[in-house]
């Protein structure tokens, strides 16, 4: 049996709705609603079924940032619906990014975040509620520019405090919030 397709646009509004509902709406990042606002986050839909064709797409998307002017694309986030969809392979797959970035002589500049579906912190069961603040509807990696995130830190007051923060609110949350957070109600 084949997943039913979805159109790279509903996978990019999706994503649009979660940062919004979720990573925004429950201020899971406060770095976030700045270049959400401001149009400056680039959305890829990368068509790879294969980690290698994968792979391929994150040192492109890699190398656009670099190269990209910040006011225009501030941050990436390369979602790839069709590989990697078990979490375990997703994240052995992130010691492959982070030696893209080093290939690339980016490591230190650019940084590679990670959200999937099916998100788990180490030392915590699989449906724990706090592994919902980097579950995301489809498996990405975010591609973060490292002055950025260093000047965010510095603006923000106790940036150390944001992880134990999100545990509390997806605590306070639980698990019927949470659905409730993505529900569309009125719908007929």
């Amino acid at each position: 049996m084949t997943a039913p397709f979805i159109s790279p646009a509903d996978i990019v509004a999706a994503t649009q709705t979660w940062l919004e509902k979720a990573v925004i709406g429950l201020n899971l990042c406060p770095f976030a609603k700045a270049p959400f606002v401001k149009e400056q986050i680039r959305y890829v839909v990368s068509q790879a079924r294969t980690p290698e064709d994968l792979l391929k797409d994150l040192i492109s998307e890699l190398e656009t940032l670099a190269e990209a002017n910040p006011e225009q694309i501030e941050t990436t986030l390369l979602i790839h619906p069709a590989v990697l969809l078990d979490f375990l392979d997703y994240n052995d797959f992130l010691d492959v990014a982070d030696g893209a970035l080093e290939d690339l002589d980016l490591d230190g500049q650019i940084q590679v975040a990670s959200f999937h579906p099916d998100y788990q912190f180490a030392g915590t069961e699989v449906d724990d509620i706090e592994n919902y603040t980097n579950r995301s509807p489809f498996p990405m990696l975010h591609l973060l520019r490292e002055e950025s995130v260093d000047k965010a830190v510095l603006s923000f007051p106790d940036a150390d405090a944001i992880y134990e923060k999100n545990m509390e609110t997806m605590r306070t949350l639980g698990h019927e919030g949470w659905r409730r957070l993505f529900s569309t109600h009125g719908k007929k």
